[in-house]
């Protein structure tokens, strides 16, 4: 089998490229490890930046998030008992957010290739790039019991943090920077109505927590746990216990609870690796970094690689130009790195550091009541939450 371009790892990355290319005849082939059920049940973030939205516009694959996403023109932070909105939109010249789970892009992006034909090869296991140093890489793995090999120019991991794709990069190469934070996120989904209309990210003395939502009848809401909890040693009721200490008192007395339908703990990690490509190989998205979910950065970053990536492999398909190509890294790792500071200060800002009491819990005090009191301080968590250009 032999293809352009072979994209390791099927989620909203690998699917997203793989269509974005397709559009301009550029052949590719997406191989995931895990079936599609699977991945169409992974519970993931919902905040959509602009520059994702005109991607997927750009990709043909924006009609039901553009009828269905909930356009938020700002955000709330709450500490303790006093809670700020920050005008997103008045903040910065008309700009919002979108809120669309990563399930129903993943969905739209499964619909568009499928209605194109693109071939995504599920459940293919042990893949393994080969020669990636060369101008004719390959891609090996067993499908069914049976070896296959994919031929193709450029081979892509988009099969995140655990994937084969960064691993394969000589030690003497690869340079990796990470911070791994002493708790976790509770998430719980439940079939309730949203606490509030925008989403809201709370710092109180018993910890974090985030009211967000998926649709008027659907709402996802997470409280700070251990890194190693185990979801399974919370009830319904310990949870929305938690929630309610944690939030406002005045957004506690209109929360509806209900069962969890969904609930589980995300550790929290910053990580990036440089640089993102090696050979033929380039990385995006999680098998290239990291961020906390704190500032919604996750998903909207690795669009901006796949951004990058696209225009790269089209001015060298199209015109010869391998400049894209060249500067992918360093013009993707310039924008990673920008988010990375902001999800770290996000998550400085509103978690309880239990090695920081006393002197941290003013300085996280002080930094809230600034953003209270200066239109330039919520300027520039507007422009960072909203996306920064491409």
């Amino acid at each position: 089998m032999d293809t352009q371009v072979g994209i390791i790892g099927g989620g909203p990355s690998g699917l997203l490229l793989s269509q974005l290319l397709h559009l301009r005849g550029i052949q590719t082939v997406v191989l995931e490890r895990r079936s599609r059920d699977y991945v169409l049940g992974r519970i993931r973030a919902g905040v959509l930046e602009q520059g994702f939205q005109a991607l997927m516009r750009r990709a043909e694959v924006a009609q039901r998030m553009d009828r269905d996403g909930q356009v938020h023109g700002g955000v709330n932070i709450a500490y303790q008992e006093d809670r700020l909105r920050i005008d997103l939109e008045g903040l910065t010249g008309g700009k919002t957010v979108m809120v669309y789970g990563q399930t129903e892009v993943t969905r739209d992006l499964y619909a568009a290739r499928d209605a194109l034909g693109g071939i995504v090869i599920h459940e293919a296991e042990d893949v393994t790039p080969h020669d990636l140093e060369s101008d004719q890489p390959y891609l090996t793995f067993t499908k069914d019991g049976v070896a296959e090999r994919l031929d193709c120019d450029f081979v892509i991991g988009c099969d995140g943090y655990h994937g084969v794709s960064r691993q394969v990069i000589p030690a003497e190469v690869l340079k990796t920077f990470e911070r791994v934070y002493p708790f976790g996120w509770l998430g719980v989904l439940s079939q309730t109505p949203p606490v509030n209309e925008e989403l809201i990210y709370a710092r109180h003395d018993t910890g974090f927590a985030l009211c967000s939502l998926r649709g008027p009848e659907l709402s996802r809401y997470y409280v700070q746990c251990r890194a190693d909890e185990n979801p399974d040693d919370w009830s319904d009721a310990d949870f929305w216990q938690r929630l309610k200490s944690t939030i406002p008192a005045e957004v506690a007395a209109r929360l509806v609870t209900g069962p969890a339908i969904e609930k589980s703990v995300a550790p929290l990690r910053s990580f990036v690796a440089e640089p993102m490509r090696w050979g033929r190989l380039f990385l995006a998205g999680d098998a290239a970094h990291i961020v906390p979910p704190t500032g919604a950065k996750g998903l909207n970053l690795a669009a901006s690689d796949i951004h990058y990536l696209s225009e790269a492999l089209i001015a060298w398909y199209g015109e010869g130009d391998e400049r894209g190509l060249e500067t992918y890294s360093a013009r993707a790792l310039k924008r990673i790195w920008k988010a990375e500071r902001f999800s770290w200060w996000m998550t400085q800002l509103l978690h309880k550091f239990p090695e920081n009491e006393g002197f941290g819990d003013r300085i996280q005090r002080a930094e809230f009541d600034y953003l209270m009191s200066s239109r330039a301080a919520q300027t520039v968590l507007a422009e960072n939450y909203v996306g920064l250009p491409y």
